[in-house]
């Protein structure tokens, strides 16, 4: 495909996700306007998708890394990992309920989450550099989401689509990282108090540190480093739960806590206006 053509499939792709997005209607897998398995081109999409975001005004806030998990890898059929753009009106605080039609295929999976308190320029990162910029974890809720109908999903997809980000929900007490052994830590997610998912933090790349380098290490490849402030979604820690209207889900991380996220209900919504 040459660079012209090229160019119009990127932003043919990015047409039709955005088109998704605005009107709530979920659209055709988009790897068939790029080049077959082209993880740089979806790249594209996703840079396109992210200009368009700030020239808009929304303010980035972070990272999210995808596909850490065996276990996610294996529900959506891809083998390595990804990365996406959080942006600020992404967060929910907690305790806040998201509201029915906001997302389009809402999944949740719990992570462990690193604010930065330092940049990590480098291209070949230590676990040194990433204890050191690391302010402090939190444990976290990422809500993904699809704008490809059904999760019919491969890494290109997935990639365009800014990694399946949706929303994210931290948690309130920061734990330094000198007081929670990250790769050995236990997670527990329920959906209306029964458990649906259970990982550790062995689960996310071996540990949710090594993820953080690799996103690290590559983004700063790309020119385009992890800064002080920026939130980082280090992946999940087990597979993934379908979230509906009125759902209620909780993951417990220990050495983290707990971190909770409530899905509004249409009809509550309604009964409130």
């Amino acid at each position: 495909m040459s660079a012209p053509t090229l160019a119009g499939a990127v932003t043919e792709a990015a047409a039709v996700l955005a088109e998704a997005a605005r009107t709530g209607v979920p659209c055709p897998p988009v790897r068939s306007l790029l080049p077959e398995a082209d993880v740089e081109a979806a790249y594209a999409v996703q840079r396109l998708y992210v200009d368009r975001a700030v020239a808009e005004g929304r303010r980035p806030v972070g990272r999210k890394i995808g596909l850490t998990s065996p276990a996610v890898q294996r529900q959506l059929g891809v083998d390595r990992p990804d990365f996406g753009a959080l942006f600020a009106d992404m967060a929910v605080p907690e305790g806040e309920p998201i509201a029915a039609g906001r997302l389009l295929q809402p999944k949740v999976e719990a992570e462990v989450a690193l604010v930065l308190g330092a940049d990590l320029p480098h291209r070949d990162p230590t676990v040194a550099d990433l204890l050191r910029a690391t302010a402090f974890a939190l444990p976290a809720l990422e809500i993904v989401d699809s704008r490809i109908a059904g999760w019919d999903i491969t890494i290109v997809d997935t990639v365009a689509d800014n990694a399946s980000c949706g929303l994210f929900v931290l948690g309130g007490t920061p734990v330094p990282l000198d007081r929670v052994d990250l790769r050995g830590v236990r997670m527990t997610l329920t959906q209306n108090g029964e458990t649906v998912s259970r990982g550790t933090g062995a689960d996310c790349l071996g540990s949710p540190l090594t993820a953080a380098l690799w996103l690290a290490s590559t983004l700063a490849r790309l020119g385009d480093p992890l800064r002080a402030g920026d939130v980082v979604l280090t992946g999940a820690l087990g597979p993934m739960a379908v979230a509906a209207e009125g759902d209620a889900f909780s993951a417990h991380i220990e050495g983290l806590g707990t971190v909770e996220a409530v899905f509004a209900s249409a009809t509550a919504e309604g009964a409130g206006t």
